[in-house]
């Protein structure tokens, strides 16, 4: 176990972890030559499409190590644990944190320390990791190599000499940072070692071995055919199969204290099995490790498919989603005019998107996705409170008394040269402002609290935009508020369109109604008969407009004559559009509810 170094890479996203990865894949020998491809741990299409991480994938390394003392070479066990770097995804770094000894701490020259990156640090001195600090793409003609190697100095307290600089691109300084993992990284403890005892920090799910559960062993040895049982889940499993990862899944004879491996479980039903659940021995179980919690959706939509028969084929696909990401929820709900569906909850506006596109790309299931929302908790003039995900399911106006929403705090790292502009938008959305420090020789660090429905109003695109991109953005929740807001329905032809209502701040009503009327104006097809587009809060109409019908030219085939044929026509026009106007429905098509949430 001396030579076993258990570590993990964090970083803010886009500084280069999987780039990194593949470098040590490389060197190790790991994975052959001929089956190399770039963010080779990233299994999913979509992660390697938009060159982010978004699950975590653990692999083991062998490498030889010259000890400097004997001068003899000796064999060590490298267990990466590669992590995400969107804040939406701290819950699984956090897990890779408790399962590991060690933390590369990844910084791009050019863009310096970043706000994620703070939190990052902040994770893993609260969990007494060693931190590597190190310098990525320092080949770039415009890295800060050494302006940045002054803001690791001042804000993780270490010496020039212990910041290592490399290119994870081109494999510069790669082979010198695993050596200095060896040196750095402390090997595994024991902490009783009396029995068998390991924390789940991941799972996937085989249709053959049931959950598959992603273990790093504190003590004992775990064996094929050992009775366990599930700490927090009270649940008695019979290991079917041990392993460790290569990063493909290898059957070995058993786990050691201090190895990072797997556990087939045959357990079919992957809610029993939660991430950062002990694994213990049934008959003399230990304690269970600290630090269980389950990860807690903080954005709600509701998803429905667009042919209502596709109903059943939207749920196995969720089913099928929730096996392989235990943030994930989903409940069925229904509605009166988009049919039946799923109340959904999900991490972060990036989590929602990567499952929404999953579920088109995957199972090939077209969606109508309700505009997001967060959890409010809803005191009605009985006195009673209820949580409330969804803006169709807000009460009316008048049996209301209060509302209480779910606040954050935040960091922003930026140029100072953009400080005014941060201000004036953050204000726009309601944040608060603590203070303002200064972090290194250019930038400041803007701390404050700002409501979490204010961030899905698309603060994060409007921050880069003000800060011409160089700004970073961090942020965790920090209890209820109570909330200045209103419910906002959109009326076609006089009929509620539940996908199209959403929670809105008070002040905003108007802007936010005729915006919604607009916008719909714009992009809703014309029908046969004149449509009425209407934006509702508090119980009145607060913007309209109508679209016109469809025109056809009834008297187009006469010529000559008397008038009143054409005014017969007209007239019989006329009254056919009154008739379809009184009778008629508006479909509305699926790529207008896309367009209305995008926008």
């Amino acid at each position: 176990m001396i030579n076993i170094r258990n570590f993990c890479i964090i970083a803010h996203i886009d500084h280069g972890k999987s780039t990194l990865a593949d470098r040590l894949l490389e060197i190790t020998k790991t994975v052959e030559k001929r089956k190399m491809r770039e963010q080779y741990l990233d299994q999913m299409e979509l992660e390697r499409e938009r060159g982010i991480t978004i699950k975590l994938q653990p692999v083991r390394m062998n490498y030889k190590f010259q000890n400097p003392k004997t001068f003899n070479f000796e064999l060590f066990t490298l267990n990466l644990i590669d992590t995400p770097g969107h804040i939406d995804f701290s819950y699984e770094v956090s897990r890779s944190l408790a399962a590991v000894e060690g933390a590369i701490l990844l910084v791009d020259a050019s863009q310096g320390v970043e706000a994620q990156t703070i939190t990052n640090v902040e994770m893993a001195r609260a969990l007494g990791l060693a931190i590597i600090p190190v310098l990525n793409k320092i080949d770039l003609p415009h890295a800060r190599a050494e302006e940045t190697s002054r803001e690791l100095i001042d804000f993780l307290g270490v010496k020039p000499e212990e910041i290592l600089k490399i290119s994870a691109k081109t494999g510069e300084g790669v082979e010198f940072l695993l050596q200095e993992i060896i040196r750095r990284v402390p090997p595994p403890k024991l902490l009783i070692g009396q029995t068998s005892r390991a924390m789940i920090f991941d799972f996937e799910y085989s249709s053959h071995q049931g959950v598959i559960a992603y273990l790093r062993v504190f003590d004992g040895i775990f064996k094929k055919g050992d009775e366990l049982k599930l700490h927090f889940a009270d649940q008695k499993i019979i290991a079917a199969e041990v392993g460790i990862f290569t990063p493909l899944l290898r059957p070995t004879e058993q786990l050691s204290a201090g190895e990072i491996g797997y556990l087939a479980t045959n357990i079919k039903r992957p809610e029993i099995v939660k991430v950062g659940d002990t694994v213990v021995s049934f008959r003399n179980p230990l304690p269970a490790l600290s630090g269980y919690r389950e990860p807690q959706p903080v954005v709600f939509s509701s998803i429905f498919p667009s042919l209502g028969e596709k109903f059943e084929e939207l749920k196995n696909a969720l089913h099928k989603l929730r096996l392989t990401d235990s943030a994930f929820s989903f409940e069925q709900e229904a509605d009166a005019v988009l049919g039946r569906g799923f109340r959904c909850g999900f991490l972060g506006m990036l989590h929602m998107e990567i499952i929404i596109e999953r579920i088109r790309r995957e199972f090939k299931i077209d969606l109508i996705t309700a505009t997001p929302s967060v959890l409010y908790e809803v005191f009605g003039k009985d006195g009673k409170s209820r949580s409330v995900f969804s803006p169709s399911q807000f009460p009316d106006e008048s049996e209301i008394t209060k509302i209480k929403e779910p606040w954050l705090d935040f960091e922003i790292l930026t140029p100072q040269a953009h400080l005014n502009k941060i201000i004036s938008l953050s204000r726009e959305y309601g944040a608060e402002i603590k203070n303002t420090d200064l972090f290194g020789e250019r930038r400041l660090i803007i701390k404050g609290k700002m409501p979490l429905r204010e961030l899905m109003r698309g603060f994060f695109d409007n921050l880069k935009s003000a800060s011409q991109g160089y700004a970073s953005f961090n942020y965790e929740l920090s209890g209820q508020r109570e909330a200045q807001v209103s419910r906002l329905d959109v009326l076609v032809a006089e009929e509620k369109v539940p996908a199209f209502s959403r929670v809105v701040a008070k002040d905003r009503l108007e802007y936010e109604g005729r915006r919604l009327v607009e916008k719909l104006y714009e992009i809703l097809p014309r029908a046969l008969f004149s449509v009425k587009i209407q934006a509702m809060a508090k119980g009145r109409i607060i913007a309209s407009r109508a679209l016109p019908a469809l025109k056809k030219d009834v008297t187009g085939y006469l010529y000559g004559g008397d008038r009143t044929r054409k005014m017969k026509l007209w007239q019989k026009q006329k009254k056919g559009k009154q008739k379809l106007k009184e009778r008629g429905r508006v479909n509305i098509p699926h790529e207008v509810f896309v367009k209305m949430i995008k926008n």
